[in-house]
């Protein structure tokens, strides 16, 4: 750097002034001086505040390759940082056009379900960097796809792909990136990236796995660096459906796969920010018709399917962005006094839509290995969650209660009105992948239903 992130910080007038210009903790403060490097998404206020040039921030790590002509032996592919900070690996899936593919570096920590994961639209404008070495291992197949494409803009892994071994693979994982033009590279140390990302919250970053072999740093890093981030963006429209269709299909089981619901007791819309099939499955399970609508539907457009109740999908991106035309819609829907149920993102949006507000995260939640508390029952559930963007609890009006909360680090999990039959929760109840222990929200949403009629 040209300055160090020590000196900028007292430039800022000190810890506390730094977290309050950039609306993070001052443990947040700390942990850059010991990164020794400061988020990209604040340089905007930093430089404001300070009168430093953009030059003054760009990090060159010690030890990291930045020089355009020093490409290690057996590289074929780079993870570069809006920082400097270069990983090189082994390219895996497709190669990346003149510019490849950018977004926010996120990790997670599943053991299972890769699959799952690259498929939910959640990630939508993320790179995901899978912390389990072992990715590829059960191969991919067509009954494990949470959505139709792939959201994620690429992959980081530490190992070269696995060779398949179960029996449901259909296709190599590395063909089925191929197939789908999705880009990653292998053979990184993930833990480096993950400790940064902990550190430093998480940064921008631009894939590339060129097939001529030649590599342009400096316009990969300007490329990450001029990135906007997740915040202030509006991805649902990205990812939801284009037209209003019905959606029976059941969860899978051992010896018969999916199954159809010919027997509903229950209508259910179902607001598609960006969700998961398993989602839906898990609502024709509990016995529920669904009828899936896309993210900008009226409030009137929905009630005229005369549902018994509304489900707000998991979804990407920044809820105050979204929530521009989704919270006027979730409004009048909890105006009719029909049962709503949200999941992450639409837990966002309902708060949102409730009063409350939301805020970015330095790292977000993302695993299936999360503990959360039900502060209803005392019970303890270890969850799949994949989120950037919290619900603050301090901003929640009088008639909205939390009921769930984070085991580690005390963010709000989930909420209930105490006036009106809605719910959600921040977490994905459906795991896929991740433990079951909270199947039962879909029989909650159920017993809702069936107490309105």
């Amino acid at each position: 750097m040209a300055t160090t992130v020590g000196n900028i910080i007292d430039r800022l007038g000190g810890a506390e002034a730094a977290a309050r210009l950039t609306g993070v903790s001052t443990e947040a403060v700390r942990k850059w001086r010991q990164a020794g490097a400061i988020p990209t998404r604040h340089w905007a206020t930093v430089i404001a505040a300070t009168g430093l040039a953009l030059t003054d921030l760009q990090a060159e790590p010690a030890g990291e390759k930045t020089d355009m002509s020093d490409v290690p032996e057996g590289a074929t592919a780079c993870l570069m940082l809006a920082d400097g900070a270069v990983f090189w690996g082994r390219g895996i899936g497709a190669h990346t056009p003149a510019e490849g593919p950018v977004g926010e570096v996120c990790f997670n920590t599943g053991m299972t379900g890769y699959q799952e994961t690259l498929t939910d639209p959640s990630y939508a404008g993320q790179i995901i960097t899978f912390t389990f070495p072992h990715i590829g291992n059960v191969g991919t197949n067509n009954e494990d796809l949470e959505a139709a494409g792939l959201a994620a803009r690429g992959l980081v892994v530490q190992q070269d792909i696995t060779e398949p071994s179960n029996w449901r693979s259909a296709q190599h994982l590395d063909a089925w990136l191929k197939a789908r033009k999705v880009t990653g590279v292998a053979g990184v140390d993930t833990r480096a990236i993950t400790a940064r990302i902990r550190d430093g919250g998480a940064p921008n970053g631009v894939l590339a796995f060129p097939a001529d072999g030649r590599f342009d740093l400096a316009a990969l890093q300007a490329r990450a660096t001029a990135w906007p981030g997740l915040e202030g963006m509006d991805l649902a429209k990205e990812v939801t459906c284009t037209q209003t269709y019905a959606w029976d299909e059941t969860q899978w089981a051992w010896g018969t796969g999916n199954g159809r619901q010919d027997a509903p007791g229950y209508h259910v819309v179902a607001v598609d920010y960006g969700a998961k099939r398993n989602i839906l499955r898990c609502l024709a399970s509990a016995g529920c018709r669904v009828t899936v609508v896309p993210a900008t539907e009226s409030a009137e457009e929905i009630l005229r399917h005369k549902p018994d109740g509304v489900f707000l999908s998991n979804g990407p991106g920044d809820p105050a962005a979204t929530g521009v035309y989704a919270v006027p819609t979730i409004q009048g829907v909890l105006a009719s006094g029909l049962p709503v149920f949200g999941i992450c993102l639409g837990h966002q949006l309902l708060a949102r839509a409730l009063g409350a507000s939301t805020y970015k995260m330095e790292r977000g939640h993302r695993g299936a290995n999360q503990p959360v508390k039900d502060l209803t029952t005392g019970k303890v559930e270890i969850t799949s969650q994949n989120h950037g963007f919290a619900v603050d609890l301090k901003t929640l009006p009088a008639n909205v209660v939390p009921t769930h909360v984070s085991l580690f680090d005390g963010s709000n999990e989930g909420l209930a009105c105490s006036d009106r039959p809605a719910f959600s929760v921040q977490y994905h109840p459906e795991a896929s992948p991740g433990p079951s222990d909270s199947h039962y929200l879909f029989k909650r949403f159920v017993d809702l239903m069936a107490a309105d009629r």
